[in-house]
C-alpha cells in the first residue's frame, strides 16, 4: 500500500530520501509514494511464505527476500519493493542511487489488499514482465484462502492457476518448491462474510 507525497522530485532527491529514511518510498515520474504500514494478516502471510520457502530452499543455491529488498523494474524505474521475491542461482545486483538493487528475481509474490489488488493484477504485473528473469507471479489474498499463480510458458504466454482451499497446494516451477495453503495462512483468522437475508416480501 502506498501514500503519495504531493511534490515533484528529481531522482537524485528521491534516492537521498530513500537512503536516509527508515520508511520505504517508491518513485514514479517525479512523484514519491510512501509505502504505508501493512495489516497484521499481511505481515503474517509474508512471514509464513518466507519461512516455508526458506525451509525448502535452505540446502540449495536459492534465495528468498522480503519487502526490504529493492528490485529493478526496467519499465517502472528505478526500483520497487515487492512483498517477496525468490530466485535460484547467483543474485545479481546493480547499485542504483547508492543502494544494491536486485536484478534477476524469477518469482515475485504480492499480498493483495482492497486498495492495491487491481494495480497488482494489472499494471504492476505488466511492469514486472520487463524483468528478463521474471517467470512466475503469485497474488495472495488476505481475506480468504486464495492464491492466483501465473507461470511464463515457452511461447511467452502466462499460464494461470487458482488455488482456493486450505487443503490445496501450488507447485512453484521457478524455484522447484511447493506452497501448502494451510501453511501460507497459518494463524490467520478469516472473517465471515455477512450475507443479507433474502427479501421475503410478496409482490
Amino acid at each position: 500500500m502506498s501514500v503519495n507525497l504531493k511534490h515533484r522530485y528529481t531522482l537524485e532527491e528521491y534516492f537521498e530520501i530513500d537512503r536516509n529514511s527508515e520508511e520505504k518510498y517508491e518513485y514514479w515520474d517525479g512523484e514519491i509514494f510512501l509505502m504505508s504500514g501493512a495489516s497484521p494478516e499481511h505481515n503474517e502471510i509474508v512471514f509464513n511464505i518466507a519461512r516455508e520457502l526458506g525451509i525448502q530452499l535452505k540446502k540449495r543455491s536459492c534465495k528468498v527476500f522480503i519487502s526490504d529488498q529493492r528490485v529493478k523494474i526496467p519499465a517502472w524505474p528505478p526500483y520497487r519493493y515487492p512483498d517477496l521475491v525468490s530466485l535460484c542461482g547467483k543474485p545479481e545486483y546493480e547499485t542504483i542511487g547508492g543502494v544494491a538493487t536486485l536484478l534477476n528475481p524469477s518469482l515475485v509474490i504480492e499480498i493483495l489488499s482492497p486498495s492495491t489488488e487491481a494495480f497488482d493484477r494489472g499494471d504492476k504485473f505488466s511492469y514486472y514482465k520487463s524483468i528478463p528473469s521474471f517467470c512466475e507471479y503469485l497474488l495472495v489474498a488476505q481475506h480468504r484462502p486464495h492464491i492466483t499463480q501465473f507461470v511464463k510458458q515457452n511461447d511467452n504466454k502466462w499460464l494461470n492457476t487458482e488455488a482456493n482451499s486450505l487443503t490445496e497446494s501450488l507447485y512453484l516451477p521457478s524455484i522447484d518448491a511447493t506452497l501448502l495453503l494451510e501453511e501460507v495462512y497459518l494463524g490467520i483468522e478469516f472473517k465471515e462474510i455477512e450475507i443479507a437475508p433474502p427479501d421475503e416480501r410478496i409482490v
